[in-house]
């Protein structure tokens, strides 16, 4: 989980902190140092690090906080803030072009996942603002290059433009022609990267800048390589002037040096983070909410963005009618299932909720191994079976086990489950998404969650 290092030695320090009444300098100094420490391990960058232990000590050492009757929570309360101005102070968008097609030219070194999140954000595009996309293969260097950015298009439905090992130049200008022609109103560029940066790279990057006149240059940088990112962010800006950046893998870094380090050494907006393998694994950046999961207060926002994404909002509202008149089936159950897939990790949604240790959930997950059992399950039943398991009498679990490739014991577990599920979820709730509240008890039960 991204920046788990440092939320831990930042909750030690202030854990520290609550244990007093009253805050004087020298406990605001011995906090400061372990903040400061905790960022440099984290590979926030030296200056930057220095610089924000300055600013947030200057702060905690006013009156104000000394005086508080809560001064832990007043210096928490500072932290919170200047983390969020560090990282940019408010998340920011895309910047679209008033003239059809929008040009997003995406850059940066070989293997920080160009191909791969561009198509992420073509797809996120489309979802959250209605745009309609294209791809298009510019790298004409890479192995296999146009191969993968065709096979990430055909899974998320968006075309792709390419012209095999032609000129980039002449890649990118028809491209923008055949998007006039398609009705496409953003175009993603795909450009070439280099195991390192050299000027044939930055020629070839600026030659494209200037042939297409780009609305948004996105730097793509992977999160795990720290300070480096942050360097190739520093060289892009300078060779080639770069608007935002997206970072890839944030997941996988548990230091988060990137994100804190790169606004400020660049000044240039970090707009999207890509969290996971996943095609639809990717988010808008914003640094309030980023702040408040570093300091384990949450980001409620998010998770609510991710629900409303993943269930459909009239489907659920149907299912809990339903469910509260006793009417809710396994064809029901089966549509929550897929849709709950689609939340990721109970790891990533802990770390969603204030005062949840999501460290406490690392590895517990959703089990797909045991949902596509269920989803095989229910697949085999006939249309009155999914809505009347009454009806399945011993032949039919037979019938059933060996269309889903499973013994009659999981279909009899199976249906255990959905009595209990609708038994409990009855009880607890009067929303919508009822199923899910029942996932804690089932784990004890062997359930879906591993």
């Amino acid at each position: 989980m991204a920046f788990e290092g440092l939320s831990e030695k930042l909750s030690a320090a202030f854990k520290k902190l609550r244990g007093k009444g009253r805050l004087n300098e020298a406990d605001i100094k011995e906090a400061m140092r372990e903040v400061r420490l905790a960022l440099l391990e984290a590979d926030v960058n030296y200056k930057v690090a220095r610089d924000f232990v300055a600013s947030v000590s200057e702060r905690a050492a006013g009156r104000d906080v000394l005086e508080s009757l809560t001064p832990a929570q007043m210096v928490i309360k500072i932290v919170n803030e200047q983390l969020t101005a560090l990282m940019g102070g408010e998340g920011e968008k895309l910047n679209i072009s008033s003239k059809s097609p929008s040009v997003v030219m995406l850059v940066g070194l070989q293997g920080a996942g160009k191909t791969t999140n561009g198509a992420k954000l073509a797809a996120l595009m489309r979802r959250q603002s209605s745009k309609r996309p294209l791809l298009v293969a510019c790298d004409i260097y890479r192995p296999a290059a146009i191969k993968q950015l065709e096979t990430v298009g055909a899974q998320l439905d968006i075309p792709v433009f390419q012209m095999g090992t032609a000129n980039p130049v002449d890649i990118a200008k028809a491209a923008i022609e055949h998007a006039k022609k398609h009705g496409n109103d953003m175009v993603f560029l795909d450009t070439a990267g280099r195991l390192h940066i050299d000027e044939e790279l930055m020629d070839e990057l600026r030659a494209v800048k200037a042939a297409v006149e780009p609305s948004e240059i996105l730097l793509v940088i992977d999160a795990m390589t720290g300070q480096d990112a942050v360097n190739a962010a520093e060289a892009f800006d300078n060779a080639l002037g770069i608007d935002g950046v997206m970072l890839t893998k944030l997941d996988g870094d548990a230091r988060g040096g990137a994100a804190l380090s790169v606004r400020a050494v660049t000044g240039k907006p970090i707009k999207f983070a890509g969290t996971g393998e996943k095609l639809d694994q990717i988010e808008p950046f914003h640094p309030d909410r980023m702040a408040s999961r570093i300091l384990g207060m949450g980001d409620v926002l998010t998770l609510i963005e991710k629900a409303e994404q993943s269930f459909d909002e009239k489907k659920s509202k149907e299912m809990a009618e339903r469910l509260m008149k006793n009417r809710f089936t396994l064809q029901d159950y089966y549509d929550q299932l897929t849709q709950m897939k689609s939340m990721g990790s109970l790891s990533d949604i802990a770390g969603m909720l204030p005062g949840v240790d999501a460290k406490a959930l690392a590895g517990a997950t959703i089990d797909e191994a045991q949902i596509a059992r269920t989803e095989a399950i229910i697949l085999s039943m006939t249309k009155r079976e999914r809505e009347d398991p009454a009806v399945l009498n011993s032949s039919r679990k037979k019938r059933i086990a060996a269309g889903s490739g499973t013994e009659v014991v999981d279909v009899n577990r199976l249906l255990k489950q959905f009595d209990m599920m609708k038994t409990m979820t009855k009880q607890l709730t009067k929303g919508a998404m009822p199923g899910i509240l029942g996932g804690r008890r089932m784990k004890k039960r062997g359930g879906l969650f591993g």
